[in-house]
């Protein structure tokens, strides 16, 4: 019973704050984090390169609540195996909410250097002088030099003594993005509202279980007040006749966004889970305008189909088989369509005409932002499942979107 209680207890890492900890071999990142943590939850060695991977730790940490720690390589790690490493560091950025930059003086050229990849990815930052217990004297002149270099704010810590570190963890709370705030129904719902959920529970839904967005959506609508009421699609001329009055707003699978759009009655918004996380999680505007894409589609054409999931195919998988049919009745079975999961994404996109994307709710927004920009620094169009299935089966204009 423990177990069941703490996997379903638990916040999902992707709507966890992602703070990650960069800097060479040998400054303490490792210990940085154990500090933080209270917890040895990184492996301390004196040897360099001992931390290879990123180590990835879901936390609670107060002020900033549920978060997730990353551990990374030294990114002055070399030969072809560092330079493996030093890559699969890189690629963190992309996932990062907040970067510590960790030094311990000696050096500034490489974090300079890495301090340009933040700036550049947009990642808000903050600097740790680690090892300051090793100083005579508290070093305010190296600070000044470090913040003058770096361009970020400078917090002397000592993991070993554990100074400093509320006045780090301060400062993160304050580097926090103001969408670790955001509703996930938007304006879409307030208190008070009466809200359908039209959950069909296919062979996706895991068992015993429902999928991560109705869960996430479920909790969005009790925090704000609202009244929830759950139904499959068969059930949903029942749902309807229990109600006094019509729901505000429904919320359904996009797989069945036609069926539930004929059966809805006409004071009822209408829209899907997929389109709630594609607001949540990316450009909302860009994916309603890139879907406009899949009318200039042909039969020569190249679609990406991205799934965040990396589960085994399954009967009727929406990404592996229901989008691609709907995109090839209307195209031809000569449309070439790719499909990638996971964190497997091509960095070159030039080929491609449309990018179709999960609503990416095992992602955090930072990482799904990074794909999005991504799209546009190739000049190719993305847009999202519910996007994609409401845009083919003309109705959305009938969706209702967040804000």
């Amino acid at each position: 019973m423990a177990e069941r209680e703490n996997i379903f207890n638990r916040t999902p890492q992707s709507e966890r704050l992602h703070i990650a900890l960069f800097g060479r071999r040998n400054v303490g990142k490792s210990s940085l984090i154990n500090a933080l943590t209270g917890q040895q939850i990184a492996l301390v060695s004196d040897v360099p390169g001992t931390t290879t991977d990123p180590v990835i730790k879901s936390m609670e940490i107060l002020p900033l609540g549920p978060c997730v720690l990353i551990d990374t390589a030294g990114f002055d790690d070399s030969g072809k195996v560092g330079d493996l490493r030093t890559e699969r560091t890189r690629e963190v950025i992309k996932q990062t909410d907040i970067a510590i930059l960790v030094t311990d003086g000696t050096s500034l050229d490489d974090e300079a250097a890495w301090a340009g990849l933040l700036k550049q990815a947009d990642v808000p930052y903050v600097t740790v002088l680690n090892k300051t217990d090793l100083f005579e004297d508290k070093p305010s002149t190296l600070l000044n030099d470090i913040a003058k270099r770096l361009g970020c704010e400078v917090i002397a810590v000592s993991a070993l003594q554990g100074t400093g570190l509320d006045s780090l963890r301060q400062t993160l709370a304050k580097l926090m993005p103001d969408h670790e705030k955001q509703s996930l129904t938007g304006n879409l719902a307030n208190a008070g509202d009466t809200v359908l959920l039209v959950m069909p529970q296919d062979p996706q839904a895991p068992k015993g279980r429902l999928i991560l967005p109705q869960v996430q959506t479920l909790r969005d609508l009790m925090d704000k007040g609202c009244i929830a009421v759950c139904c499959t699609t068969q059930d949903i001329d029942r749902a309807l006749a229990s109600l006094h009055e019509p729901p505000q707003l429904i919320i359904t699978d996009s797989q069945v966004f036609d069926i539930v759009e004929q059966k809805k009655p006409a004071e009822s918004r209408l829209t899907s889970f997929s389109v709630l996380m594609a607001a949540h999680k990316g450009d909302i505007n860009y994916f309603v305008e890139s879907a406009k894409a899949i009318n200039t589609l042909t039969e020569q054409s190249r679609v990406l189909i991205a799934e965040a999931c990396t589960h085994a195919p399954l009967a009727e998988d929406i990404g592996r088989v229901k989008i691609p049919r709907l995109l090839r009745q209307r195209m031809g079975e000569g449309l070439q369509i790719d499909i990638v999961a996971g964190k497997d994404f091509p960095e070159d996109l030039k080929g491609y005409d449309l990018v179709i994307h999960c609503g990416g709710c095992m992602f955090n927004r930072r990482f799904m932002l990074s794909r999005l920009e991504q799209c546009r620094a190739h000049g190719v169009p993305m847009t999202n499942y519910g996007i994609t299935i409401a845009h083919i089966k003309g109705i959305l204009d009938k969706v209702s979107l967040p804000f």
